[in-house]
């Protein structure tokens, strides 16, 4: 066995030559997984392989069924959201010539899919993007799907220790383990770095949060949570569970040993998460479970090790610029350029815990990126930020290590792209899933939705500090991708019936809360909106909130002083569906899409 391997004081490691696999390297790339995918699915082509069985062994390589026939999603797992230059590079390389709608999609668990492609294609996709680190094993099916983590992980003040390594040496351990690949259903996991819990552990499957005791190492680990029908915060399993002797890994596979013994969840896979459990048994009963657990025989077969798993994290901050760059131009236009860069520094740039660095966070609207913008991106991170990068769970991208002196030319080199925008994580920053774009689930187009919502915005010109914190997000079914629980302002997708005709619609939640360690669901509203109302709806609220608020009073403080009913009232007479004719038809028809609304939702492949 090789020799333990744990971190020091400063996140690096004490054998680096035993380790390798930084953020974006974690995941063991294995060349027979892409040769056995191409063979099974020439079987499945040729009739000699039940689709039933195939479905089941394409989802755990990461390839999901859309609502378009024959096409399919490739999901590419970025652990803790780490991705380097070279795969952004085969990500614009394998959009260009596979992938139709030539754009890549950032997802709230920090993968980037690609859509529309077709079952042939996603054969060759597999072995490209393998031969750069990247990997789509387990990125669906029932098992322990992408491990999210803070993207400024290591970076932050106030950390206790950097969580990035041990987040990691979880990846490695339960990937392709026996015990993961049949659940009952998926295992949601998030790492978070510090106590604000910017990954919202609260709403995972299994999750971990840094705790430091007599100078060890440790983490609280949650169990239990969800969102979707059935929203649950995760309740406390242990308050605390070491790291570097592997009891972190050791209570987790304990929890998934159980849960895989479930059968009753079996029988209602909808219904089959891990919080169903800890709903019928209780935490406490849980616990106990566990702790028998730990007594059992299985133990002596495993080991938890952490050197051959923890990958080597030793993050190099790049040179130094020989002069940092500054608004130019004639004296408007210097005038203008320093505004907007003062702007873009304000919501998008953080200093870091070391000295002169800052990270840098790009909005990315909807999450999608084209093949220009990911080379232009894989370039700016070669140029200013080491090649160090993670995409974060509202569908951005945060570049790390950049030097102070060097935020102007990124702010310019993103501009370059069209990526320059400012708002990060702020109102005009905008979540959604891809709705009926592509999900076999989704009833309405949150995508479009997400357009009309983001440009309104946009045009009511926000300057209020307060109101920029607000956060809208918005699914485009209850299942909540987008988690549309958790946002200030969010939306799920519905429907409306108006005599013989449906409606595309949205059902609203208010008050919910993802920041500083709050994590709440938002209350639903009683009012179900056509979907072309939503950003009228989304402004009266805004504006209501702005005239009405008490001094310094946050949106949510606001929304739970007034209630649900006044933000109901307020949009009475936009709930109210209209009656079908040639002069409103533009109601019956959903956001970017052409034609009148349907509810046309297939079987989804989440639970298969």
């Amino acid at each position: 066995m090789a020799p333990h391997a744990s971190p020091t004081a400063d996140g690096s490691l004490a054998h680096p030559e035993l380790l390798d696999g930084l953020p974006g390297h974690v995941i063991p790339i294995i060349e027979r997984e892409f040769d056995d995918f191409a063979t099974e699915a020439g079987r499945f082509r040729r009739g000699e392989l039940a689709e039933e069985e195939f479905i089941k062994f394409r989802l755990r390589q990461g390839v999901y069924g859309q609502r378009q026939a024959d096409m399919q999603m490739v999901r590419v797992k970025l652990p803790m959201g780490g991705v380097t230059p070279d795969q952004l590079d085969a990500f614009a390389d394998v959009i260009e010539r596979y992938v139709p709608l030539r754009k890549g999609h950032i997802t709230t668990r920090q993968n980037i899919q690609l859509h529309n492609v077709a079952l042939k294609a996603a054969e060759t996709i597999l072995r490209e993007l393998g031969e750069v680190g990247l990997s789509t094993r387990e990125a669906c099916g029932n098992t322990v799907r992408n491990v999210t983590g803070d993207p400024r992980a290591g970076t932050l003040p106030g950390e206790l220790f950097d969580i990035t390594p041990y987040a990691g040496a979880y990846v490695r351990y339960f990937v392709r383990h026996p015990t993961t690949q049949m659940m009952p259903r998926k295992i949601k996991t998030a790492f978070s770095a510090t106590d604000s819990d910017s990954v919202m552990t609260q709403i995972h499957d299994i999750a971990f949060i840094p705790r430091l005791r007599d100078g060890v190492r440790g983490v609280t680990m949650r169990v239990g949570g969800g969102t979707s029908i059935m929203p649950r915060l995760a309740p406390v399993l242990y308050d605390f569970v070491q790291l570097d002797n592997g009891d972190y890994l050791r209570v987790a596979e304990a929890v998934l040993r159980i849960f895989d013994r479930q059968d009753f969840l079996r029988a209602n896979r909808a219904r089959a998460r891990i919080k169903v459990l800890v709903d019928k048994i209780g935490i406490g009963t849980l616990r106990e479970l566990v702790e028998e657990e730990l007594r059992g025989d299985w133990l002596a077969q495993r080991d938890f090790s952490l050197a051959p798993l923890l990958p080597r994290y030793d993050e190099e901050a790049p040179d130094a610029p020989a002069q940092g760059g500054s608004p130019n131009g004639d004296n408007h236009e210097r005038e203008l350029d320093r505004q907007e860069f003062a702007r873009f520094a304000e919501s998008n740039v953080q200093r870091q815990r070391q000295h002169g660095f800052c990270t840098v966070e790009v909005v990315i609207a909807r999450g999608d990126l084209d093949p220009g913008q990911l080379r232009g991106l894989a370039q700016i991170m070669r140029e200013s930020c080491g090649g160090h990068a993670r995409t974060t769970p509202h569908q951005n991208l945060v570049l790390r290590w950049v030097r102070e002196q060097a935020v102007y030319d990124v702010w310019r080199g993103l501009q370059q792209i069209g990526l320059g925008a400012a708002g990060a994580d702020e109102i005009t920053d905008v979540v959604s899933c891809p709705g009926t774009d592509s999900c076999k689930l989704g009833i309405t187009s949150s995508m479009g939705l997400n357009r009309a919502v983001s440009e309104r915005l946009e045009q009511m010109k926000i300057s209020d500090p307060l109101t920029r914190r607000i956060h809208v997000k918005m699914s485009g079914c209850p299942n909540g991708c987008s988690q549309h629980h958790l946002a200030d302002i969010g939306f799920y997708g519905a429907s409306l019936h108006a005599g013989d005709h449906l409606i595309p619609a949205y059902v609203a939640h208010i008050g919910g809360s993802y920041q500083d360690g709050d994590v709440r669901f938002g209350q639903r509203l009683k009012s179900r909106l056509p979907a072309k109302r939503v950003p009228e709806a989304v402004e009266r609220w805004v504006r209501l909130y702005e005239r009405e608020r008490r001094a310094g009073e946050d949106f949510n403080a606001f929304a739970a002083r007034v209630g649900t009913a006044t933000f109901e009232e307020l949009v009475k007479d936009l709930a109210i569906p209209v009656h079908f004719s040639p002069e409103n038809v533009d109601q019956f028809i959903d956001w970017s899409k052409r034609s009148p609304f349907q509810v046309e939702r297939g079987e989804g492949e989440c639970a298969v």
